[in-house]
This record gives C-alpha cells, structure tokens and sequence, in this order.
C-alpha cells in the first residue's frame, strides 16, 4: 500500500496533474487513504457498488421526512466515503486501471442522482433540484468533453468538486432533520432548509462551471476542431 505522499501524488496523476493542495480536497483523500489501509485486500469494485447502494437507500429515509432526514445525510456522507474508498484501494495498491476509472467516474454520476432525488423527496422544488443534479454533471462533462479535444490537464480546484457536492447534499439533509418540526414565517423547516441547500448548491455549481469555462478558454485557443470559433 502506498504511504498518504506517494498516493496524492498518483490520485493526482490518474486527475489530469490535479492540484491536491486544497485543504478540503487533501483532507478528503487523506481520510480515504486512512480508511484504505486495513482494508488493501478488499476489490475497489466492492466499496465502488457499496457507495452506490447506500447513496440509492438514502432517498427512502428521506422521502420519510422528520428525524428520518437525518439518517439521509448520513448515509449520503457514507457514500461519499466509500466512493473515495474504492479510489484510494485501487490507486493505493497498484491496482488502478481504466475501466476502474471511468466505472467510478459513472458512478459518481449515479449517486449525485439519488442525491438530487433525496433533496426532492425531502421537499425541494422539482425545477431547482434539476437545476441542482444538472451543475453537479456539468462541470465532471465540460472537462471530460475538453480531455477528448487535446486537453491533458484537470484545471483549477473548483468551489464544487466532489467533495464539497458530498458535504452539502449531507450537510442539508441532515440539517433538515435536525429542524424538522419548525416553521419560519409558514414555511416548514426541513422544506426551507433542503431549498436552500439545494440553491447554494446549484449557485457554486454555476460559479465553477464559470470558473472553468474560464481556464478552458486558454487551454482550448487553437483553430484546431469542428465546434463553433
């Protein structure tokens, strides 16, 4: 297994050269790593499949509502660990590959789906949890898109990477939870609390969508492609 240096150092190499300076994104690795170590014998596929169907079942205790919320941000931050985990028993043990690679990337798609769908079912407005899934894919799309048109690096460490997605679905569901019950001016409490998760949400996803169209703009110059100059 590799030690936490030299697996920050491959993460970033299988990301395009990404920056692992950021104290939220060095922090979530590192974690992951930790969790990793007695766990070297263990197939990533298994954490990657865990991750999935722990995110799915956080939708159920969602849709109950009340203090059930609570445990829907619990097992959104599980999955969010486990879909780490799986990335840091490949890459740790010298068994990264490919088709790991893109089965995680599609995965981690798949969970910010149940997500999305947890924040709805906890009463979020349809067209701003759509809104909401939609900026968690965008930014993950616009740098694989730039990847098949000659762009070999990862860019900037947005404000909405995976981790922070992970923090906030978690964070405002089990927010949720915790003022279930109250009311603020007529308005439910949960309800108020996973719109506003879900705005803030949407809002940093715009701003890093913005924030990388931006970098993306040197990077992509050349008169080379058949898309619009």
């Amino acid at each position: 297994m590799l030690n936490r240096d030299e697996y920050l150092a491959a993460w970033s190499r299988w990301h395009g050269d990404a920056d692992t300076s950021s104290p939220l994104v060095r922090g979530w690795l590192t974690l992951a790593h930790t969790l990793a170590r007695p766990l070297a014998g263990m197939p990533p596929v298994v954490a990657t499949a865990a991750g999935l169907a722990v995110a799915a079942a956080a939708v159920a205790p969602a849709a109950a509502g009340g203090a059930w919320l609570i445990a829907a941000g619990l097992l959104v931050g599980l999955s969010g660990l486990l879909d780490s985990l799986d990335g840091a028993l490949a890459i740790g043990a010298g068994r990264a590959s490919q088709r790991g690679f893109v089965l995680d990337s599609v995965v981690d798609r798949l969970t910010e789906v149940a997500y999305a769908g947890a924040l709805w079912v906890a009463g979020a407005p349809g067209w701003l949890v759509v809104v909401f899934g939609a900026l968690c894919w965008l930014p993950d799309y616009v740098r694989a898109r730039a990847g098949q048109a000659g762009v070999d690096r990862t860019g900037p460490i947005s404000l909405w990477e995976r981790p922070t997605r992970v923090v906030m679905a978690a964070l405002t569901l089990g927010g949720a939870g915790v003022v279930s019950g109250l009311e603020v001016r007529g308005v439910d409490g949960d309800v108020l609390t996973v719109t506003s998760g879900a705005a803030v949400g949407a809002v940093l996803g715009a701003v890093a969508t913005v924030q990388l169209g931006w970098w993306l703009r040197s990077e992509l110059a050349g008169p080379e492609g058949p898309g619009p100059r």
